[in-house]
């Protein structure tokens, strides 16, 4: 997938599979590429940036956790981050409605 599509929805999308519960971000980079089916494969460098302005942002928050012999970073949605993945399911909703009604 071209990476000018998915400009302005990947904040939405990684709040969309964290919503599933908390995960590390080699996680959300494995649940992006099998729930795409292979078409969200993106680059650490694209998903980590994001992950830490959503969480500057307050709608993420993380801790450390130490599993098979790793440190990691896990993350997980703040009350305002389900607020806000609520409304970015809506405005993706009407955006694709509006999109299909001009294309059909």
């Amino acid at each position: 997938m071209r990476a000018e599509v998915l400009k302005g929805h990947l904040d939405a999308l990684i709040l969309a599979v964290i919503a599933d519960g908390p995960m590390h971000g080699y996680a959300i980079i494995e649940a992006l590429k099998r729930r795409s089916g292979g078409s969200l494969s993106l680059p650490e460098g694209t998903v980590y940036p994001a992950l830490h302005r959503l969480e500057g942002a307050g709608l993420l928050s993380s801790t450390w956790s130490t599993g098979e012999g790793r440190r990691r970073r896990v993350y997980e949605l703040t009350r305002r981050g389900r607020r806000e993945l609520g409304v970015r399911r809506s405005e993706w909703r009407d955006f694709v409605n509006v999109v299909e009604a001009v294309l059909a």
